[in-house]
């Protein structure tokens, strides 16, 4: 078992305090978006194991089997097929869509015949992966996740009041779910910008009037003028009202699959994925929006976030059930003087001390981890956990 030392991406959505606070160190003043623990490419891992640090990507090139375990090497190839990341969202992130596996492998195959260079701005897929995720509050987190019914958008948009929303009103009530949902988001997302910049300017003023007045929905409202504030002007403000506005609370998760568009808002939390680069951008971004390519994509059909609570088994750890194997979070909430919990090593695991101080045990030793330190246990590898505190476990599907 090795002790990872990782890497935080300064993002500029990202949170000044939340991620130094974790780890209990002094705020530099950026923002500190998202650390990652993994052996992506783009910022791995680093373990050393007596002769200086290394990448956890090497480590694993060097004997992927021996540090996955053959069976995850049979179904996602020879790398850590997760990554798992600390996310502390100060403001929002863009409005986003990821495609399922057949649309990845079919769009990457796609540019990379038409010759699309790989850093190019305009490039949908990175890779032949696809990219399910889960987030995790670790405080309150506020996000958008799926269409909302397209009469609740309707009413939504209609009490703001605005002229030039009222068009997509009258779409939204008048036709099936998928045809609506799609209409209003295509004509929306290729609306005149001088035009769009002037709905949403009003969108906006009525949204911050109506999320001060009590009402169910005035926390959405109050969040789409927030939206606003960050993306003036951005189509993007008009297609988040369309979703689902959704509060996590400390403990609570999101799942979402592919063709789901969703953005975080704010908030502390631990999420994990597939090691994917794809994204198909909606709005609340300045990156390119590919609009034919994420009509492709997108899976226009509404449904109510499905919020999702840890189940535990008998051994105490609690479980985020997904429907895919590229990985698995699970979540230990240890007392001081409880036994000792053996972690089954049957693939590769990375750790995560969220709260309290807990301790690895293994056939070399002991390796201790307090808040914000995160460990990787290579697949066959027995270790025991205790301590008193949360830890956060991600692995494969066994």
């Amino acid at each position: 078992m090795d002790r990872l030392v990782n890497t935080v991406r300064p993002y500029a959505w990202g949170s000044t305090t939340a991620i130094p606070e974790l780890l209990g160190v002094r705020p530099t003043g950026e923002p500190q978006a998202e650390m990652w623990m993994g052996a992506h490419p783009g910022a791995p891992s680093r373990v050393d194991r007596g002769a200086g640090p290394v990448a956890l990507s090497e480590v694993i090139a060097a004997d992927p089997e021996g540090e996955l375990g053959a069976d995850a090497v049979s179904l996602f190839g020879p790398q850590l097929p997760f990554l798992l990341k600390v996310l502390a969202a100060a403001s929002p992130l863009s409005l986003q869509v990821h495609p399922d596996l057949e649309q990845a492998k079919e769009g990457y195959a796609d540019e990379e015949e038409r010759g699309v260079p790989a850093d190019a701005p305009h490039r949908n897929y990175k890779d032949a992966n696809h990219k399910p995720e889960l987030i995790c509050a670790l405080t309150p987190f506020n996000g958008l996740c799926g269409f909302r019914d397209p009469n609740e958008a309707a009413e939504l948009l209609a009490a703001l009041e605005v002229d030039s929303l009222k068009p997509y009103v009258d779409i939204l009530h008048a036709h099936p779910e998928s045809h609506a949902l799609r209409e209003v988001l295509t004509a929306v997302l290729t609306a005149d910008p001088e035009a769009m910049t002037e709905t949403v300017r009003r969108a906006a003023a009525a949204a911050e009037r109506l999320g001060a007045l009590d009402g169910p929905h005035a926390p959405a409202y109050a969040a789409y003028a927030s939206i606003a504030q960050h993306y003036p002007g951005d189509p993007g403000v008009i297609a988040a009202m369309l979703l689902n506005f959704v509060t996590l609370q400390p403990g609570e998760a999101l799942y979402l699959g592919a063709g789901v568009p969703h953005a975080y808002l704010d908030g502390l939390g631990v999420e994990i994925m597939a090691n994917s680069d794809n994204v198909l951008r909606c709005g609340l971004t300045p990156k390119h929006v590919d609009v034919p390519e994420l009509l492709r994509i997108v899976r226009f059909e509404s449904a109510a976030p499905a919020v999702l609570r840890p189940e535990a088994d008998p051994s105490g750890e609690e479980l985020y059930t997904t429907p895919i194997g590229e990985f698995r979070l699970s979540r230990h909430v240890l007392a001081d003087g409880a036994a000792p919990r053996p972690l089954p090593a049957t693939g590769p695991q990375i750790l995560l001390c969220a709260a309290g101080e807990v301790s690895l045990r293994g056939a070399d030793g002991e390796l201790p981890l307090t808040r914000g330190q995160s460990a990787f246990v290579p697949a066959g590898e027995e270790a025991v956990l205790g301590g008193d505190g949360t830890v956060f476990r991600a692995t494969v599907t066994a």
